[in-house]
């Protein structure tokens, strides 16, 4: 059986696998995100760097297979950033950058993109990889000073693309989505249905049965 291998920490990725029939192995990259960043310019585009970093993931990942899951299996590398007022940002990491996102991002609408990388691993070599990024509209509310003290205080938006979520805390938060929701929680059903079949697999064969 083909094993599907997470190489990302994300509950809200493990999530939308599992609620989808699949229980991968999570393997967790080790990449400097900071630095990939860095070295692809402030002018790069949104697509190409959440891409840049879910390769650099998928990669890391694909190295440190244990030899009885890289007999078969395909590697998932995934990033997630938040385009605003054409800049990119990541996880806020501490309150106040949290909170000035929000300042900023409240009562408009911003574009979450995620970059997918797909790596298929047979026989321990890899056979083929796919890369993509997807984009979904995310429609901010304005939450009261109390209530964004209060999401600020759980913690939740510290660790995460844009300092929100749709499927925890930050849900309360959101006034809607143009697209697929799944992709702003951090891995898009559709698009990997489509990169999977690229690479000769079906989703039903994933399933974990």
């Amino acid at each position: 059986m083909t094993r599907v291998v997470l190489g990302s920490a994300s509950s809200g990725r493990l999530k939308v696998l599992r609620q989808a029939g699949i229980e991968p192995v999570v393997l967790v990259s080790g990449v400097d995100e900071d630095a990939i960043v860095a070295a692809l310019g402030a002018a790069a585009p949104p697509d190409q760097v959440v891409c840049a970093l879910a390769a650099a993931k998928a990669a890391s990942v694909v190295d440190a297979l244990p030899a009885d899951v890289a007999t078969d299996c395909v590697v998932v590398g995934c990033d997630s950033m938040l385009l605003l007022d054409g800049r990119l940002t990541g996880k806020p990491g501490s309150v106040p950058a949290a909170r000035a996102q929000w300042q900023q991002m409240a009562g408009r609408s911003g574009e979450l993109y995620t970059g997918h990388c797909l790596v298929r691993v047979r026989d321990g070599m890899a056979q083929g990889r796919e890369l993509e990024a997807a984009t979904t509209t995310v429609r901010f509310g304005t939450p009261s000073a109390a209530d964004l003290a209060g999401y600020l205080d759980s913690g939740e938006p510290l660790g995460v693309a844009g300092g929100f979520t749709l499927d925890g805390l930050g849900g309360w938060f959101l006034d809607g989505v143009d697209g697929d929701p799944s992709n702003v929680i951090g891995i898009s059903l559709p698009l990997l249905r489509a990169m999977l079949g690229r690479l000769g697999l079906s989703v039903p064969e994933l399933w974990t049965r």
